[in-house]
């Protein structure tokens, strides 16, 4: 059960990062209207974006990593019972 509680701690921390990183993105880097267009030329090359980038990538790998686990898990306890909880 600990196992279980830590796996979804770890996606939820996995994709509240990766929410945070793309809000932060959205609106520091390139915001929204005709202002956001002109400016986005300028910040969007920034450390600081490159960076939320960054994260956003890295934990969107991570998730889907955690996701696909955690379905494999799933149906390996569907199919294959015997071989997966030991008796």
């Amino acid at each position: 059960m600990e196992a279980l509680f830590k796996g979804a701690l770890t996606a939820l921390i996995s994709y509240t990062t990766h929410y945070a990183s793309v809000k932060f993105y959205d609106k520091a880097c390139v915001p929204d209207g005709i202002l956001g267009y002109l400016t986005g030329f300028v910040s969007a090359g920034s450390p600081v974006c490159q960076a939320s980038l960054l994260v956003t990538k890295n934990t969107e790998v991570s998730y889907s990593s955690i996701i696909t686990m955690s379905l494999t898990r799933i149906i390996l306890d569907i199919v294959a019972p015997a071989i997966v909880k030991p008796d």
